[in-house]
């Protein structure tokens, strides 16, 4: 971010509600503590408007959707500009008849639109059924760039993923190359209610773990926020889910700077340095490195 002011920044935990209204008022509480506290970047964590609906297939659930802009984003825009704060939110998106998103929206200090990311990577799990309702993103900035390309606000670039996306490498080191100086990734994960605890124990571990190896490989902060509390399966085939938060946030070696727990509704917030990703470059220039001369293979889906 090469500048010498340290960025205040923010990841909020929540549970969510099946009235959207009541969820929205309850992440905009949050936000305006996690301003109040100083806060000028704010991340909500993904679909934090709605219970998470994608453990079941159906098709009234599309009613949720919402254009952009549409009263979701509008309400955000406006939070964003009475606070003066850069918002990271989530909408599920109504783009045309038959074409919906998992949308990540960022509002500048003034309200606009800065930019928004589109989800990538598409799950399809029991009790995570996102290809029946999300279309993988495409193109999603107003100056031309496309795929996975920061977005560029007064607090810095940042490298907007979301959730499912956070277990691939590619993403993250794309976001890096094309500058972005923080890696944010709102996510809705959790526990199948059957799990063991030594499989709890596992899953939150891979999770935390992969997140934070993207930040020492791309030597930038991460921001991780996730939801809380027991959301039902409605068919009622399953136990439902239980959201594991432990939203985080982690500087560019992977060190921990704020945590929270699995259960508590938390707005997390510190101050980032931002010139240590800078100052880790140069120590050590993965960057510098890489063979991309040998990289080709990437590309195919299996190597023979």
């Amino acid at each position: 971010m090469s500048q010498a002011r340290p960025l205040r920044i923010a990841a909020v935990q929540q549970a969510c509600s099946e009235n959207k209204q009541e969820s929205l008022a309850t992440s905009e509480r949050l936000v305006r503590e996690a301003a109040a506290g100083g806060a000028e970047l704010v991340v909500l964590q993904e679909l934090h408007a709605t219970l998470y609906f994608c453990q079941t297939e159906d098709t009234a659930v599309f009613e949720l959707a919402e254009p952009i802009p549409g009263p979701s984003s509008d309400r955000l825009s406006r939070l964003a500009k009475e606070l003066g704060i850069v918002l990271v939110g989530s909408i599920f998106e109504r783009r045309m008849n038959g074409v919906y998103h998992n949308t990540a929206v960022v509002f500048e200090r003034d309200g606009s639109l800065a930019g928004l990311y589109r989800k990538m990577h598409i799950p399809d799990d029991p009790g995570f059924y996102e290809k029946f309702y999300f279309t993988p993103g495409d193109a999603c900035f107003n100056d031309g760039r496309h795929g996975f390309s920061p977005i560029r606000t007064s607090v810095g670039s940042l490298g907007v993923l979301v959730c499912w996306d956070q277990w691939y490498p590619e993403a993250a080191r794309l976001m890096a190359l094309a500058g972005a100086e923080v890696l944010i990734y709102p996510t809705a994960i959790g526990w199948d209610m059957t799990d063991t605890a030594d499989e709890r124990a596992r899953q939150l571990e891979a999770w935390v773990t992969v997140q934070r190896g993207h930040a020492v490989a791309n030597n930038l902060p991460v921001i991780a926020p996730n939801r809380i509390g027991n959301e039902p399966d409605p068919s009622g085939q399953s136990d439902g889910i239980r959201f594991w938060g432990n939203s985080f946030i982690c500087g560019p070696q992977g060190e921990f700077l704020a945590r929270a727990d699995d259960s508590r509704e938390t707005v997390l917030t510190v101050d980032i340095d931002r010139n240590r990703s800078e100052s880790v470059r140069r120590i050590w220039p993965y960057l510098r490195d890489r063979r991309i001369d040998a990289y080709g293979d990437i590309l195919k889906r299996v190597r023979d």
